[in-house]
Order: structure tokens, then sequence, then C-alpha cells
């Protein structure tokens, strides 16, 4: 049996939630499905003390509020995958769970997915899948006696084997979770890349406030050169600036980035320095800039001189560890906390670049009636978070509805 329908969201997260409540708005039928639960990389992917790295005033759909905590604590991962729930339910948007969609491809004017459910026939599609499909292990460490995972199947320090463990990544993730395993009492290594690290608050303001102010969401790409260049921001222990000379304090061992694996050791890149040094010059371009528009708008906002001071840094950078030997260091676990790549194999469609990232213009791919949704730097920088989600899904439903109309 073949359903047929006029828009099918590929996707139950935030970005398909999104554009499903737009569409309803704008009487559009659609579909919703979404291989688990709605939100389901929220509810299995992740640890299990993830807060969001937003205050819940921001990290929100415009419409409807964190109801039952502080709006300026970060909302658990449980407590944001029930936001989206409740969204979706309360407003009886149509969204099937437990459909797997396992091919999409062209259909004369229209498209043809195959799902776990059966054949659905649509006139236009919404690929909602989000940017965490493939995690990505740079490195072979070929030990059968150590445990390696990538961030989004480590849960808690206990499900862990006893001693030390090696993080590989600098970004939230890994950050987070060094900071969670050594203040469980774990040995722990983490290899730190190239990164912006902003503040978690200044002058009485989170840098979410800030980056709208000083117009940063709005950034239609990222600055050249900074595309592989993770952000290290965290609302762990209700939101701390994450600084690597404060991990160290706590105990962590720095490292600069993870090279090769060779006879039980770890080779690692003199470039630790270089890395805090510049994470240290993101940090203060934002407290510089903050700064210079309190001063060009008049805002009365109390002076901070005390952001501007940093603990000592650990001998590490000074005399960095050049190879790790992962087995005298007492290393039991890695954990990759190395990002994503795309995976769109399942879409038999010429819509990709040689690379495998799709071709669009703001979410409007180069095929008529496909769109895209939920990636990194859709429209501007805010595209990926729960916000930006929503406004790139009202820009697109409208251009959905004006489609059929033949506006």
């Amino acid at each position: 049996m073949i359903e047929r329908i006029d828009t099918l969201v590929i996707g139950g997260g935030q970005a398909g939630v999104a554009t499903s409540a737009h569409l309803s708005r704008r009487s559009v039928p659609h579909l919703v499905v979404e291989r688990a639960r709605i939100a389901e990389r929220w509810r299995s992917e992740r640890w299990d003390s993830l807060v969001a790295n937003g205050p819940a005033w921001h990290d929100r759909f415009p419409e409807a509020d964190f109801d039952d905590i502080d709006l300026d604590s970060f909302a658990s991962k449980d407590r944001v995958a029930a936001y989206f729930e409740t969204f979706a339910r309360s407003r009886n948007l149509p969204v099937r769970t437990g459909v797997t969609v396992r091919g999409l491809e062209q259909l004369g004017a229209g498209f043809r997915a195959t799902t776990s459910d059966g054949t659905i026939e649509a006139q236009n599609v919404v690929v909602a899948t989000g940017p965490f499909q493939r995690p990505v292990i740079p490195t072979t460490v070929s030990d059968p006696g150590i445990l390696q995972l990538h961030s989004n199947a480590y849960r808690n320090p206990g499900a862990l084997p006893d001693g030390g463990v090696l993080v590989v990544g600098a970004g939230s993730s890994g950050a987070q979770i060094s900071e969670e395993l050594v203040r469980a009492g774990r040995r722990v290594f983490l290899s730190v890349g190239p990164h912006d690290r902003p503040p978690r608050r200044y002058r009485g303001q989170d840098f979410v406030w800030w980056l709208g102010k000083l117009g940063k969401w709005d950034m239609k790409a990222p600055t050249p050169g900074t595309e592989h260049v993770t952000i290290a921001v965290s609302g762990a222990y209700g939101g701390l600036t994450m600084d690597f000379r404060r991990l160290a304090a706590l105990g962590v061992t720095l490292l600069g980035r993870a090279g090769v694996y060779n006879d039980g050791c770890l080779a690692v890149a003199p470039d630790l320095a270089q890395n805090i040094a510049k994470g240290d010059l993101n940090y203060l371009s934002v407290l510089d800039e903050a700064d210079a528009y309190a001063r060009a708008h008049g805002l009365d906002l109390p002076a901070e001189p005390e952001a501007r001071q940093f603990l000592p840094l650990p001998p590490e950078v000074t005399d960095p560890i050049l190879s790790l030997d992962l087995g005298t260091n007492g290393v039991t676990t890695i954990i990759w906390a190395t990002g994503f790549r795309l995976d769109f194999n399942w879409i038999r469609i010429a819509a990709f670049d040689p690379d495998g990232r799709p071709r669009h213009t703001e979410g409007v791919a180069e095929v008529p009636g496909l769109y895209f949704i939920g990636l990194p730097w859709l429209s501007c920088r805010g595209s990926a978070f729960i916000w930006g989600a929503w406004r790139d899904a009202e820009r697109l439903a409208g251009l959905i509805e004006g489609r059929a109309s033949g506006a």
C-alpha cells in the first residue's frame, strides 16, 4: 500500500518538530516520520548528566517556555526531550514514531520514500535528520585491552572500566566529559585541538545574550580558516566558563592533538600551547567586543575586570607531552569526542557534493521540492540551535506553501 501526502518531514528532533509546527500553522498537509521517539538523540545518544549548553530562556522555541525550571538554568537532556514531546502533542502535530526511512528517490515531480512501514509518496520532502549522523573516530588504536567509544556512547563514569581515561577532542562534549570524569576521581588525559571558548557569563549576561547583541548569531558563514574550530562551552555545574587551566587545576592532564598510535604509545602534537593561546584570544575578543558594545550603547552593566585574570598554565603547556604510553599511564578507556559527519547515503538523488554535503541555498536544495533543515550554518550561525531551527522552519514552510499554491 502506498501512502500519499503533500509534504513528508523526515526526522522528529527539534528541526522536524519546528517544521511541522509551521506547516500546520499554514494548513499544509504533511507527515513527520521519526525512526524512534521524538528527540531520540537527546534521550539515548548523550551522557546521563548532559544539560543544554544555553540557558532555558534561550534554548527553546519562541512560543513555548520551559514552565517548570528557572529560565536562567540549563535544562537536563531528559527535560529537553520532554519539552519537544510535549510541544508536539499539545499541538497535535502529525508525528509518526518508530518509522525508519530506508531510501528516498525522485518520482516524477515528487518523491518516493521507502520506509519500515511502507512506501510514502510526497510532493515535498524536508530532511530534518540533523548533523549528528555518523560518529568520527580519526585514529586507530589497535589495543583490545582498551575500551574505545565515541562520546555519543558514553553514559557516566561508573559505566567505564577502572583506570585512566583519555578523552580526544576538547569541544563542548570532550571538555564536559573530562570534567565529569576528573570530578569522579578518574585520572584523565584530554587532547586539546583548536577551539573557541567564550565566557559563560560576562558583566551579568550570558554569552548567548552577548552573541545576539553583537550580531554573531546572524553570521552567514564561519570566519575563513575556522571551519574546523570547535567551541568549548558548558551549562554543567550551573554554567562555568570552560577554561582548560581550570580543568588542569582539577587534575586533568592536557595534551596537544592526538596523532598516530604505535606499539602502545600515542603520538601527541606539540601544539597545546598554541591551541590554548588561540582559545584565550577568542575569549578575550568576546570581552573586548562586549565592552565596546556596552560603551557604544550606554549599557549600565557592572564592570568585570577579574574576567581577564587567568589561572596559571599547567606545566604540560610549556613542557608538552609528545608521546603518551597508554599502558604505563593506566589508560583503560578512550573516549573519542571528535564529532560527526553527515550520512545521506539513503537519499538516492543527485543533490550532494562529492563530500556528501547537500547542495542547497539556506536549506532549499537544487532539486525542486527537496529541503534540508537543522544543519550547522544552514542559513546562519544560529541554524543548528533550537530557536534557529524554528526560524529556518518558518521560512521553509512559507516556501513550501507558496510552491503548493504556485506562488
